[in-house]
């Protein structure tokens, strides 16, 4: 069975994305081993204490190691992917033996993304992961991916309610990524 690793952009309990993850992860019982990524401990980035890495950065590269495929969920903040999610990215595409780019625990990773966003339906966030992905060499799954459009009534319930197209679409790219992860 694949072991699919979650990445949700946000840190808050409620998000809308660890929502939409919790419901991709319905889908999945039975068909791949899901667990979420907690990261909400790992420092910035900085060169000055990256040998020897701090534990929860040690932590996460063994998660991100033993997963045969990265699944991210982001909210848009301002067209883009958030600082936390960026953060993690960056820890995670660091060589582990200095000097040797391809020892970065995401080279070669097979990443997916999905977004509950705004209006854009997140379209901002996830253009941005693909294009960062390319950056870290991660084998990035292009398409499909779900974009679920957030109206304004969502923001003050905290519930992420999905019409039967997105969860049409979420279906399939749950089938798709597992066809990915070969």
């Amino acid at each position: 069975m694949k072991r699919i690793l979650f990445v949700v952009g946000s840190l808050r309990e409620r998000s809308f994305n660890r929502q939409l993850a919790q419901e991709a992860a319905r889908l999945l019982e039975g068909r791949a081993e899901v667990s979420f990524l907690e990261y909400a401990d790992v420092p910035f980035m900085n060169q000055d204490i990256e040998f020897p890495a701090p534990e929860a950065v040690t932590r996460v590269r063994r998660e991100v190691q033993e997963a045969d495929g990265m699944w991210i969920f982001s909210p848009e903040y301002n067209y883009s992917y958030p600082a936390v999610l960026k953060n993690l990215i960056d820890w995670l595409s660091r060589p582990l033996t200095a000097g040797d780019r391809s020892t970065a625990v995401i080279v070669g990773k097979k990443v997916a993304v999905s977004s509950a966003a705004g209006g854009s339906a997140g379209a901002g966030t996830r253009a941005m992961v693909g294009k960062l992905m390319a950056a870290v060499r991660a084998d990035f799954m292009e398409d499909p991916q779900t974009g679920v459009r957030l109206d304004r009534a969502a923001f003050t319930t905290d519930v992420l309610a999905l019409s039967e197209e997105d969860r049409a679409a979420l279906a399939a790219q749950t089938d798709a990524f597992l066809a990915y992860l070969g």
